[in-house]
């Protein structure tokens, strides 16, 4: 009877056993290790009985001995830390490392900078106007060696007050065939007198030219002596115009414009005016760029 009474309780013992997932939990012991393994894996989150490793960060104090996951995190927060430009100091002197330096050229000149580049700005406007100084006068020395080596003696030029940019010109011939060449013989005019005055940006813009005498009718001379060419004006002058060019075209608007020099009592006596002149031409200038320049008929000459 006995011997059947501990028959019993080991069934019961190992019923329990296998049944019972917190006591199996607690036995490690060899026998039903398979199945025991196999009842963790499903029941171990329901019974509460087996709690996760507490993990702690990468790097932590109580790290002693990392797992494999703990490595792979720690591995990763060097990189992060080594990759991560480094920050700079609260008391870093303005002049830092190369990154500082950067970044300080990114965000443009400071006021020091800015003041020393204004400063240096008001030189440029100098510097341009003593270049385009040296271009007019190269340009000038030159024009006047071309027409002194003049054959044919068409013009002739002498300097104003001695002023390389303010010239008077003597315009000595015109057609033979043209009824101004006649006024001149019988007027015993020699020569018809212009003055040509040279802007700072010569040769990139016009002379100003006007006739002073003797005074002329038609021949597009207009009040004060101003003359009525295209050429002569900043939207038809070209900087490859010499003054030599300039004046012959002027001899044939002369003629083609059939131009007389003046005889009548009162007016011929009366000379011409540089400030008429220039407002003449001003206008004269608004009145074309409106309406466009007009090529005369061939029965003006």
């Amino acid at each position: 009877m006995a011997t059947l009474l501990r028959k019993i309780g080991l069934i019961r013992l190992h019923n329990r056993d296998t049944e019972d997932p917190k006591h199996h939990h607690n036995h490690r012991g060899g026998g039903g290790g398979q199945q025991s393994a196999s009842l963790r894996g499903k029941g171990g989150a329901k019974s509460g009985g087996h709690k996760p490793q507490q993990q702690h960060p990468a790097g932590g104090a109580g790290d002693a001995s990392p797992g494999p996951g703990k490595g792979k995190g720690k591995r990763a927060a060097e990189l992060a830390s080594r990759d991560k430009p480094p920050q700079p100091a609260a008391g870093a002197a303005s002049g830092g490392g190369p990154r500082e330096r950067a970044a300080g050229a990114r965000a443009g000149p400071g006021p020091a900078a800015a003041a020393a580049a204004a400063a240096g700005g008001s030189l440029v406007p100098a510097a341009r106007q003593q270049h385009c100084t040296q271009v007019r006068s190269r340009r000038l020395m030159k024009e006047l060696q071309d027409i002194a080596r003049l054959s044919d003696r068409f013009i002739s030029v002498e300097l104003v007050d001695e002023s390389l940019f303010d010239w008077n010109v003597k315009l000595h011939q015109v057609d033979k065939d043209s009824v101004l060449w006649q006024d001149m013989k019988e007027t015993n005019t020699e020569f018809i007198l212009l003055n040509l005055t040279f802007p700072d940006n010569f040769p990139f813009s016009p002379p100003f030219m006007r006739v002073l005498s003797p005074r002329l009718e038609n021949g597009y001379v207009l009040d004060g002596g101003a003359i009525c060419m295209e050429l002569l004006t900043p939207r038809g002058w070209s900087s490859a115009y010499t003054v030599e060019a300039v004046m012959r075209q002027f001899a044939a608007s002369l003629v083609k414009g059939q131009g007389r020099i003046c005889r009548k009592a009162g007016k011929s006596k009366k000379s011409f005016s540089r400030k008429e002149a220039e407002a003449t031409f001003k206008s004269l200038v608004k009145t074309h760029e409106k309406y466009g320049w007009v090529t005369p008929p061939v029965s003006d000459g």
